[in-house]
Parts: structure tokens; sequence; C-alpha cells
């Protein structure tokens, strides 16, 4: 072998594994998020999973894809771990279609529709089909199309290049004792591994091996426990993509790891065994690429068969590996509390609303659980108690979708005057209680923010933020009971509240410059300051407006711009005593 065969070899499997990148990308972009809609709709049936993950898998030609994509939806949630098993088994299947796609350029005949069933007699023409399509058609579905047969015209023409590269090796004793050295199994299965782990696509593996293949140098003893190997190394990905996720999501990745270690280790006992009583004849033939694609689906097929029964043990034993923790059964309380309004009530429109209600109730006490927690972050930071916030801020996101979307529903019913206006002032406070979340996700940041830089505000600034932060803490509490109770008289203590945080803010902005000008404090620390007490400033906007929504519910009259437009401020009026209350409870020291 010539240094321009070796060179004509890795550009080969340069276009070889470029091909498969554009192909996989192609089909990708075509599903269009069909893929993911099909596996979050997934039904508990285990065999349905794995037709599933077998069909999804085939079509985009990437096993990794698909557990990745597997891997993803567990960490968000959307799919349990048990589901995710048969999908992860289906996809071992559903890769095999690559091997099969590549052992027809074996077809020998001189048929011309034989002929044209090869991948050299028909890559050209959708070459010319895909460029085309690329370069001459605006419509971006057509582009991708395009993508995916150049992609597959480029992998084919590669495995060729890498082929025709790698004859010569059929004759050098060198090469042909090298592969007799991999039919040690535990050697050939290590090469396997190693070799998919590295370019991390067992698809792209197989194919170099078809590849190998086509030298004839290569036997049945030597290819088998490469094949097997390959498919333990195809796992790296889908560990990589566990890094950092959520625990289910890391077990979804070793269950992949276990299904592939486990099931190689089934299948090689038994074949050796049975090599070892019988003696299979077709060990010692030279391999070809139809054997290669036989062996890589029977191992598949088989393996899944013998552990799907058994996903349960996989399911336990991947929650041994990555054993349970204080936050994850924080997470699993507060995903106990994700629930869905029954649409059967729908029919009640009374009865349905005050369900909805009942749950806005619930979301107000989380937002203002999650604010006290986010705020008592400056004063004493905790990764924790952060966790927490965000885990809130999660589930009150998912309050604000299930009631809405039920609200939205509602609304096409037949309601009452007075059933239609609480619907509308119950969309618009669920609005106002999510943004307040929102708002103490925000000082989550800055609190973290202030700890990874190890900075600190002056004792003065401290003493001040604590008086604004307890005024801010006590309008949400008392907004919340507003809502609660439906307490219309005491809502219209909220607004000169309101003007009371803004007067606070101002002096607070005041005392900061007073401070930088001294040199008792620097521009930094300012844009801290200035960020916490924006998003108070915000969460008293946001408290206004629930009051002035139990004001319209109570007080046919009310309307929000015309109530805020008419306060009589005046000094002496009732609305000017009631903010110099305010200032004088949360005076600035």
């Amino acid at each position: 072998m010539t240094i321009f065969d070796f060179l004509s070899m890795v550009g080969g499997l340069a276009l070889f594994l470029y091909g498969m990148h554009l192909l996989s990308e192609g089909l990708e972009k075509v599903s269009g998020g069909r893929l993911e809609r099909i596996l979050e709709n997934l039904t508990s049936s285990k065999w349905k999973a794995v037709l599933l993950g077998a069909g999804v898998t085939a079509a985009i030609q990437s096993s990794s894809a698909t557990t990745v994509m597997v891997v993803g939806f567990v960490n968000s949630g959307i799919m349990k771990l048990s589901q995710a098993i048969g999908i992860i088994m289906g996809a071992n299947i559903g890769t095999t279609a690559t091997s099969w796609i590549l052992s027809l350029s074996g077809l020998e005949s001189e048929s011309f529709f034989v002929q044209m069933l090869k991948p050299t007699s028909f890559c050209p023409i959708l070459a010319i089909i895909g460029i085309v399509f690329i370069m001459f058609l605006k419509d971006s579905k057509k582009k991708d199309i395009g993508l995916i047969f150049i992609g597959f015209a480029i992998l084919m023409f590669g495995m060729d290049a890498m082929s025709d590269a790698m004859k010569p090796l059929s004759t050098m004793p060198e090469f042909t004792s090298l592969f007799v050295m991999f039919s040690n199994p535990i050697l050939g299965l290590l090469v396997g591994a190693i070799l998919t782990a590295v370019i991390q696509s067992s698809s792209a593996s197989v194919g170099i091996l078809q590849a190998l293949c086509k030298t004839g140098g290569v036997s049945y003893s030597a290819a088998i426990p490469i094949i097997m190997g390959q498919n333990i190394g195809t796992c790296i990905t889908a560990i990589m993509s566990g890094v950092g996720a959520s625990k289910n999501a890391k077990r979804a990745s070793v269950v992949h790891l276990l299904f592939n270690v486990i099931g190689t280790a089934l299948f090689m006992i038994a074949f050796y065994t049975l090599n070892a009583v019988i003696g299979f004849a077709f060990m010692d033939e030279a391999a070809n690429q139809t054997g290669i694609a036989v062996v890589h689906t029977c191992f598949n097929i088989i393996a899944t068969l013998v552990l799907l029964p058994f996903s349960k043990g996989l399911e336990k034993l991947s929650m041994l590996i990555v054993k349970r923790d204080e936050e994850e059964e924080r997470q699993e309380a507060n995903a106990s509390k994700r629930f869905r309004l029954d649409e059967r009530f729908l029919n009640s429109p009374a009865f349905a609303l005050e369900q909805a209600n009942t749950r806005v109730m619930e979301m107000a006490e989380i937002t203002k659980e999650s604010l006290d927690q986010a705020t008592s972050l400056f004063f004493n930071y905790d990764k924790v108690i952060a966790k927490e916030v965000e885990e809130k801020e999660q589930l009150v996101d998912h309050y604000d979708d299930e009631i809405s979307s039920y609200l939205m529903k509602l609304s096409a019913k037949n309601l009452s005057e007075t059933d239609s206006k609480k619907l509308t002032i119950i969309l618009h406070t669920i609005g106002d209680l999510e943004r307040i979340a929102d708002h103490a996700m925000n000082l989550v940041d800055a609190a973290a923010d202030l700890h990874k830089k190890e900075q600190g505000f002056s004792a003065k600034a401290i003493e001040e933020l604590h008086i604004f932060t307890k005024a801010v803490t006590d309008i949400v509490a008392m907004s919340v009971d507003i809502f609660k109770n439906e307490d219309a008289i005491l809502a219209r203590t909220v607004e000169p509240f309101e003007e009371a945080i803004d007067s606070i803010q101002k002096e607070m902005k005041k005392r900061h410059k007073k401070r930088l000008n001294k040199g008792k404090c620097t521009v930094e620390m300012g844009f801290a300051l200035s960020e916490i007490t924006n998003n108070y400033e915000r969460i008293a906007d946001h408290c206004s407006n629930i009051a002035i929504s139990v004001m319209q519910l109570k007080e046919v009259e009310t309307h929000a711009h015309e109530y805020v437009d008419n306060i009589q401020k005046g000094e002496g009026s009732d609305f000017d005593l009631r903010y110099q209350n305010f200032l004088k409870k949360y005076d600035l020291p």
C-alpha cells in the first residue's frame, strides 16, 4: 500500500463521515420536529416504543441522535425513564438500516435494474438532483431534500474511495495477520468499541468495516467481535449528553450502555459456546458486506427480544448506578404538584371556573414563596435555595400554561356575565403572577452573580436593602391575600403602597450616588443594586395590576387605566395618607 493509497483511504473516510453528517442533518431538517413530537406522544407499550425507536433511527440514520434526543426528553421531564428504554432498544435495531443500504454495493448481476440498485449506479443521479435542488430552488424544504441526496452520494463515494484504496491490503501478509490477531474476541471487541467511540457513530464504523471486507482479508471470526464492540462504543454519545443533565437523563444513558454491554456479553457467551460445541464453518470464510449487515441486525434484534422483558430490571440497575439524592427527591415533590385540569368539567362552566380559580390560588402561594426565597439570597446565599426558586418558577410556568389553556377552552362555553368577567380577571392575574416568578428568577441570577464574584454591598446599603425587600415581599403577600379573599377594600391600599415603593427605589438610587461620590461604593455594585431595585419596582407594578383586577371583579365601574388616572393624590387625600403611612413604615435609615 503506497502513500497515495493511504491518502485516498483517509480522503475516502473524510468523505464518508461528512456524507453521513449531511445525510443526518438533512433528514432532521426535513422532519421539521415531527420525529420529536412522535417520541413525545409515545404510548406506554414497550413494543410500540421499540418500533418507534427503530423507525426514527432508520429515518435519521443515527442511533446516537435518537438516544441523545431521548436523553433530552427524559431530562426535560417530557418522557419517563421506563418509556425511554424501549426507544433506546429500538434505536439499536434502526441503526442497522445503514449497513443494509451500504451492502447494496455488493450486488452482482448483468441485469440493468439490479445494477441500478447499486449505490454506485444511482448515487451520481442523486448528486445531480441534490445540486439542482440546492443551487436553483428557493424552497427551503426542497433544499433540505437536496442536502439528503448530496449527503448520501458523498457517503457512498467516500466508501468506494476507501474500498479502492484498501484493495492492495488483501495481498499483504502483514495486514491479513493483523486480522487473525483480531479474531481474539476480546481484542476485536475492544478495537470495535474504541473505533466507534472515537468517531461517535456505529453506522460509520460498520460502514468502515464493510469497506475493509471488500479486500477479502477480513474473516467472520475477526469481524463478529468488532461488530459487538461497535455496539458498545456507540454509547459514548449518549453518555456525553447525560453529563450535567438530571439524574433520570443520566440513567437513560446508562440504560443504553447496560443494554449493549449485557447484550454483547450474552451474545458472545452463547455464540462462542455453540461455536466450541458445533464449530461454525463460516468463521474462517472472508466476510462480505451483506454478512456484516446480517450479523449487525441479528445481534440487535436478539438482544432486544431477550432484554426487553427485563426492562424494569435495567431501570432498577440504572438507579443503583445513578443513586437518588435530596435534589432529585425535591424535584419529584415539585413534579407531583403538576396537574391537569379535567376537561370534562367544561360542560359545567361555573364549576370549571372554580376549579381553575383554586389552582390560581395555589399558583399565587408558590409565587410568593419563590420571591421570599429569592430575596433571602442577598443576605445569605444558598445554592439549594437558589435551585428551589428555579424549580418553583418552572412550576409556576406549568400553572400558567395549564390554566391559560383551560380558560381559553372554557371561554368558548356559554358563560354568565359574572363568570365571563371573572375568567378575564383570572387570565390577567395568572399573567402577573407568572411575571413575578420571572422577576424572582432574575433576583436569583443577580444574587448568584454577586456570590460568584465574591462581592457584597456596604453595611448601609445592606440595611437599606433589608427594608426595601421587606416592603416588596409585604406588597406581594398583601396582593395574594387580596386575590384569595377577593377583598376590594384592601385592594385600594395597594396603589399607594406601590407608589411608596417607587419613592423608596428613587431614594436608594440617590443614596448610592452619594456613596459612590465618597468612594464608599463601586460602579459595578451600583449596576447590581440598580438591577435588584428595578426588579423590585416591577414586582410592585404587577401587584398593583392584581389589586385592580380584584376591584374590577367586585366593582363594575372600575377600569384599570381610569382608576389610576383618576386617583386623588392631593395632600390630605385618602391616597396621600396611605402613601405617607407606607413611607413611615418602610423609612430608610
